[in-house]
């Protein structure tokens, strides 16, 4: 008999785990001390007529490079993703720049949502059911009613949006249920402020800055707020149900 020997793939060290997470927390430090002031609203202002000849000449580039754009944006979460969603109302309208726009960043949240997941988001989520009291709870509350928190948690920002990234990854949730949800819970407010956006024409011409608070208007916020009473519901009537049993 000959003796044969057996090799096994190579191991990636763990610390290749933790690289791309790394990555989007080095850019975005980077860019918040570097790129503060250029994505602004006073550069959009300086460079639109520039932005418009380049669009009326190059539309689909010009749409093209636009996404591209916020995606690194978003995903790197560098500053100026609100001044990105004003751009596309301003160079493509309310339509398709409000889809432009929530596509855009549906992509660049996924990006650290993968990054998550792949660094820590599987460990962490298995930690999380092995461990007991409050920790398991919580993830398993959400995992109850996976889509209304991941709706409600979009609908209304009060989690920053790269905190609202991360922490389905570290939950267990599946990708498509994060797409998905973080697509339809971003598009009430893409539309809002890429309507302030495709309005700037008159702003500009007025010397003025666009009212970006305009979304803490009743008649804007009654509507989202209704959306997130409807997303509420299933997780009410559970409780109440439960309550019952």
């Amino acid at each position: 008999m000959t003796d044969q020997t057996m090799t096994f793939p190579k191991q990636k060290p763990k610390v290749t785990r933790f690289l791309p997470l790394a990555a989007i927390l080095a850019v975005a430090a980077l860019g918040a001390f570097f790129l503060r002031d250029y994505l602004s609203f006073q550069t959009l202002a300086d460079n639109r007529e520039t932005l418009i000849g380049f669009r009326d000449d190059n539309y689909l580039m010009t749409a093209l490079i636009f996404v591209a754009a916020y995606i690194v944006i978003v995903a790197f979460s560098l500053p100026g993703a609100a001044i990105a969603t004003l751009t596309g109302g301003f160079l493509f309208g309310l339509f398709p720049g409000a889809l432009f726009n929530a596509v855009a960043a549906t992509i660049g949240a996924t990006a650290i949502f993968l990054a998550a997941k792949y660094g820590l988001g599987d460990r962490l989520a298995a930690r999380m059911d092995a461990s007991g009291g409050a920790v398991k709870k919580i993830k398993d509350g959400i995992r109850e009613d996976e889509t209304s928190y991941l709706f409600i948690m979009r609908l209304i920002p009060a989690v920053p949006f790269f905190v609202a990234n991360l922490i389905p990854a570290f939950v267990g949730v599946r990708l498509a249920k994060y797409v998905i949800t973080t697509f339809l819970g971003i598009l009430p407010g893409s539309v809002v402020y890429t309507w302030v956006g495709a309005g700037l024409g008159e702003v500009f011409a007025r010397g003025e800055t666009p009212n970006l608070g305009i979304i803490f208007e009743p008649q804007i916020l009654g509507p989202i707020i209704g959306l997130a009473v409807l997303a509420l519901l299933p997780i009410v009537i559970k409780k109440i149900r439960g309550g019952k049993a």
